[in-house]
Order: C-alpha cells, then structure tokens, then sequence
C-alpha cells in the first residue's frame, strides 16, 4: 500500500468518529497560517495552538506531513486524532508547523524548514510564555520521520571551541513520534539493496536527490539514503524519544520503529516503543496513544 492510499485510508477512518470529536467544546485559541518562512520566495505556515484554560509554560511542535505532503488537511488529520485538543487541556501550546511537501522540497530541504521553524518558535518564546529550552517534538508517518530526522541533527547553539553557531540552537528536549520510515537502507524485515527496489529508487530519488537528472552509482545511492535515515544518525547527544507504532501496519513496517529504538539504545539514549497490536497507519482510538505521548511529554518537559 503507498503512503497516498494509506493517507486515503486514514482519512476515512478518522471521519467515523469526527462528528464526536468537533463536538466538543475546544480547549484552545487557534491562530492559522502564520508565515515563519519564505524560502525560494514561498510562504512556509504553521498554526498555532494556545489553551484556554491554565498554561504550564511548555511547548510542543507538531510536524504536519503525510506522504510529505503539508497540506491543511495534516491540520484537519490532527484535529481528529484530538492531539491539539489533549495537548492544550495539558496546558501546553501547540506549534502546527508544515514544512513543505515532496513537490518542491527534498526530505533535507523540509528538514531545515523545520529548523527554522523550531527557531521561530524560540524566537518567540517570551510571546508565548513558554521555555524555549524545553520543546516537545512529534509528528506521524512523514511527519514522524522528519521530526527524527530534525532532532537528531539538530544544531547546538556553541560550536566545539565555545564560539555561537550561526545556524542557531534547533534542539528540542524530547520527540514523541507515530510509526516514522527511520531508515531506508534496509526498508522492512529483509535487509535490501537500494538499487535493487523500486520503491526506495522512489523514494530516494524524491526524498534524497529530487533536483539530480542522473541515477548516482550504487555508492552515491547508499550516502543520499543514509543522510535522511534517522535510524542512521543516532549519536549520544540525542534527546529521548518515545515511538509509537502498529503492529499490523502496512505502509511503515514496525521495523522501522525497532531499527530507531535499537540505535538509540546503542547510544545511551532513553527510549520507549509502544506497540499498538493490530494497529495499522492509524487507527481509531489513536486519541488514546495521543494521551500516552501527552502524558510522556509531562515526565520528559516538566523536569
């Protein structure tokens, strides 16, 4: 199944139970299409999220990208799922930042919108009341995988000799991600060679080298791969995470959360997967998984 028909399919699933969800009463201001870029002379967007009831000071960005694609429906997608609803009820503010799509950015391009939206957000900190030092990072599917893929290569703030990096500080304290592609070197149980499947030629020459007119060589294939697999890039100063994952998915194998988990823990980095058993890309009660990331974020931000 492609990331477009499991998109489809998620759609679907979460219109069952939307009528419930737009119910209820909100428990938050929503501000729309906030310009925090403009790369190539084109508006990158986020929406921003502020309870309305007690806030605790903390934030949370929220990655909208499905088949990376950042359309406002991820927005709507994420409405239904309630992460918006139970992150504000928690007290924290929300940044809904869409980083571009997959028809004018490479996963690299995306990644770095995404750096600088992390930066707007820290820039404006003091605005929102929040600890610009403590920020929540997730997504899902695409989303998941760029929010990996941002945090760890995220920039410190000081280079190695003490001097103020010019890229600016784009860490955040903790990632909490829905079943993300972490590598896609060995792409599923059977470990496979990237010139030898169609689907990662796809994928790599739209995600790795969208702007080459020529294949590279087996071994140019191998070093474009590795710089957008997460699950490749684990060093130890990554921050925790928590990987949230079906069983029964038929789009991102459950491999590619176990390949993280087991980078991570090579590093010494604190990490939990939650396995959801029979879970598919989504699944209807995903509100309750949602909870579980909310309730992660307050033991992993609060410190």
């Amino acid at each position: 199944m492609s990331f477009d028909r499991a998109r489809v399919l998620v759609f679907t699933m979460m219109t069952l139970s939307s009528v419930a969800v737009l119910a209820q009463e909100t428990s938050y201001v929503q501000t729309q299409d906030l310009v925090y870029a403009q790369p190539h002379g084109i508006g990158l967007l986020m929406d921003v999220f502020v309870p309305k009831g007690d806030k605790n000071g903390l934030a949370i960005i929220d990655i909208m990208s499905g088949a990376w694609h950042s359309d406002r429906g991820k927005i709507k997608d994420h409405t239904r799922s309630q992460t918006f609803q139970i992150f504000c009820q928690k007290g924290y503010t929300v940044f809904a930042i869409r980083p571009g799509s997959i028809t004018k950015f490479g996963a690299l391009e995306m990644r770095d919108n995404m750096n600088v939206g992390i930066r707007w957000v820290k820039d404006h900190a003091k605005e929102y009341g929040i600890d610009p030092d403590r920020l929540g990072l997730t997504g899902a599917s695409a989303g998941g995988h760029l929010a990996s893929l941002t945090a760890l290569t995220a920039h410190d703030e000081t280079t190695a000799d003490g001097k103020k990096a010019t890229t600016g500080d784009t860490r955040v304290k903790a990632v909490a991600v829905f079943f993300p592609p972490t590598d896609f070197l060995t792409y599923g149980k059977t470990p496979e060679s990237p010139n030898g499947s169609e689907r990662l030629r796809q994928i790599a020459r739209r995600l790795a080298y969208p702007d080459r007119m020529t294949e590279p060589s087996t071994d140019e294939l191998i070093q474009l791969l590795t710089k957008i697999s997460p699950a490749q890039l684990v060093t130890e100063k990554a921050p925790p995470f928590l990987l949230v994952h079906g069983d029964a998915d038929p789009v991102v194998p459950l491999q590619q959360s176990e390949v993280l988990m087991d980078a991570l823990k090579k590093a010494g980095i604190p990490v939990e997967l939650v396995v959801k058993k029979g879970g598919g890309h989504a699944w209807l009660t995903i509100h309750e998984e949602v909870q579980t990331i909310g309730d992660w974020f307050d033991k992993h931000l609060k410190d």
